[in-house]
């Protein structure tokens, strides 16, 4: 489940910041705006799942720990309790063998004391052992030890070409030039390519004047559609209000934008004099993304106006 919500995160992420870009190079503002806000309630979905997931580790750890030290704690309290009740079982009466019960013989009372004798006993008679072969000793055993030994000693240069020698061996390792250029490299490559995105996005979506083409006028015609009215009236007004809202959304003025209908619901707006095709993007734009009084519209189309010759 976990994975599956990190793949549906990381998804939903990606797609919602593809349509962000994509929104706002559309001037789109509205759905670029609930794009970045379904961006960001995505991204603190997959933080939570992520705190969730490492906090669920750690009370699955303090549960175990707190499992073993309380096993550990009866355990002793048994051991406790076993050894304030009999400090020397094997000295109670019910471990005695036959001769010690009931009869006052010493019984396994006096088992304790002859080991500790014989005990010392062996000790001394190892010990004298040892002097014995000390003083014996000569150093002839150990030169035959090791002429057996010696067949299997490595040779004094080492094997050279198959397993080199410790003291041959670097204290650090050389560092490895090539991955260390190819993550440089892929490092400035990476730094470019964000670079380039951000000046390539500032440059869409950036309010400025450009040169009016040669051409009469710009014509846009979009089809208008009224949520719960379908009076021919309502959707007028609705494609007046939005044209008149966005003829206004251009970074040259447009003092001449007049509006026709050419069928029921469809309709064309022309602007004198023409607009560049950055603000005919903007205009575009802004009518697919406006609303008004319940109203949407659907461009189906635009062009320039030839002058006449």
């Amino acid at each position: 489940m976990k994975y599956v919500s990190y793949l549906f995160g990381g998804l939903s992420t990606l797609a919602a910041a593809i349509y962000l870009v994509v929104y706002l190079y559309r001037w789109e503002w509205q759905r670029a705006v609930l794009c970045g806000v379904l961006l960001l309630a995505v991204e603190g979905f997959l933080v939570c799942v992520i705190l969730l997931g490492r906090m669920g580790r750690l009370e699955r750890r303090l549960n175990d720990s707190d499992a073993r030290a309380e096993e550990i704690r009866r355990r002793l309290e048994h051991s406790r309790e076993q050894s304030a009740t009999h400090p020397f079982r094997w000295l109670g009466a019910d471990q005695r063998d036959g001769a010690g019960r009931g009869d006052g013989s010493t019984g396994t009372f006096v088992f304790v004391p002859i080991l500790m004798v014989t005990g010392a006993a062996l000790s001394g008679v190892a010990w004298v052992i040892q002097r014995i072969a000390a003083a014996t000793a000569r150093p002839g055993a150990e030169r035959r030890l090791a002429g057996r030994l010696a067949p299997l000693a490595a040779p004094a240069g080492g094997v050279h070409g198959t397993v080199p020698q410790l003291e041959d061996q670097p204290a650090v390792p050389p560092a490895r030039r090539l991955r260390v250029l190819l993550s440089v490299v892929g490092a400035v490559a990476a730094v470019a390519l964000l670079i380039w995105g951000v000046h390539a996005l500032a440059d869409a979506t950036e309010t400025r004047e450009e040169a009016r083409p040669s051409a009469a006028a710009t014509t846009v015609v979009f089809q208008v559609k009224v949520h719960g009215s379908s009076g021919a009236a309502a959707r007028e007004l609705a494609a007046r209000d939005l044209w008149e809202g966005c003829r206004r959304s251009t970074s040259a003025p447009s003092p001449d934008a007049s509006l026709g209908v050419l069928s029921d619901g469809v309709y064309a707006g022309v602007i004198r004099p023409a607009l560049s095709p950055h603000d005919v993007m903007r205009l575009r734009g802004c009518l697919t993304d406006a609303t008004a009084n319940r109203a949407t519209a659907k461009i189906l189309g635009d062009g320039q106006a030839a002058l006449p010759h």
